[in-house]
């Protein structure tokens, strides 16, 4: 038998030593429960020994657990260590960035704004990571995320690009007809994007909620991704939640119709947050540099105007 077990037991292992739970692990390694069970249980039998108590709520690493992750964590950072030297002495890492954000900001934000990063600084590379998560972390390799929030984050340095509203949005047909017809939103049919990693982003609930509207009566449809809510409400199947970063694009080019007076702030916004291993990389230095000019020149007024929908301000 191999003195070292296969690498990819190993990840797993990581990652749930990292983060404590196999259900986050197999969300950060994009795979089902179960595969990480069975991983945890081979690398068990390579070593020989248990590795996490499972008789505990929630499971715990045995001391030979800990042992194996602290080897564990220190071994792959220094992989990754090494793989940064490798590439900033082939000159690579001058020319490459990693930036880990969500599906629906990366398809709908950051995709068709590329081109005019790679327009103003030819010769760079963007690598765009999409974690299965809706809150992206700076993993090892990342150099900055994308993210939702309020910027309370601490692994890096964080800037606030622009203030995120929401406003229920729909095919402009279906929209009128609703209006034509005096239905509400309570009625109207509505897309609901609903998983188990969505902790961060409010849903049709939470905006009855803060309006004070009637739960809502009308038909649902629900997806696992904003990508597919998205395309569902341009597919008339009925009214979603717009938040600016995803629709602000198929509401300007009349795609997609806002409610009357429906926007609602949050008090949230979107941030970058910067690895500290990467802060003084031109590359990076230069994306978060044209991040902030993008969003200054495209930002509006948190009257959410640029959605076509009149403000009704709601925050914690």
């Amino acid at each position: 038998m191999s003195r070292l077990p296969p690498l990819r037991l190993l990840t797993t292992f990581e990652a749930v030593a990292r983060l404590g739970s196999m259900r986050e692990a197999a969300s950060a390694l994009n795979v089902t429960q179960p595969a990480v069970t069975q991983a945890l249980k081979a690398l068990e039998d390579h070593v020989g020994a248990v590795l996490i108590d499972r008789t505990t709520r929630p499971a715990r690493l045995t001391e030979p657990g800990q042992q194996l992750a602290r080897a564990t964590r220190d071994g792959l950072a220094l992989i990754a260590d090494t793989i940064e030297e490798i590439r900033s002495s082939t000159g690579l890492e001058d020319q490459r960035l990693t930036v880990a954000c969500t599906m629906g900001f990366a398809t709908h934000w950051l995709m068709p704004r590329l081109s005019d990063f790679y327009s103003r600084n030819p010769g760079l590379f963007v690598n765009v990571q999409v974690p299965p998560t809706d809150l992206p972390q700076i993993w090892p390799g990342t150099d900055l995320v994308l993210r939702y929030g309020r910027g309370t984050w601490t692994d890096g340095e964080t800037l606030r690009l622009f203030d995120e509203t929401v406003c229920p949005v729909g095919h402009p047909a279906l929209v009128e007809n609703l209006l034509a017809k005096g239905a509400g939103l309570d009625t109207a049919p509505l897309i609901h994007v609903r998983t188990v990693e969505a902790r961060h982003w409010e849903g049709w609930s939470d905006y009855f909620a803060r309006r004070g509207l009637p739960k809502p009566r009308g038909q649902s449809h629900v997806f696992d991704n904003y990508v597919q809510a998205v395309q569902a409400a341009l597919d008339s199947r009925g009214l979603m939640l717009g938040w600016r970063s995803i629709t602000e694009r198929l509401v300007a080019d009349g795609s997609l119709k806002p409610w009357p007076d429906g926007a609602l702030d949050l008090g949230t916004a979107y941030f970058t947050t910067v690895a500290p291993a990467a802060a003084k990389r031109p590359a990076v230095r230069a994306f978060v540099a044209w991040l902030g000019e993008k969003t200054e020149v495209e930002r509006q007024p948190a009257d959410a105007t640029s959605a076509g929908c009149s403000s009704l301000t709601s925050g914690p």
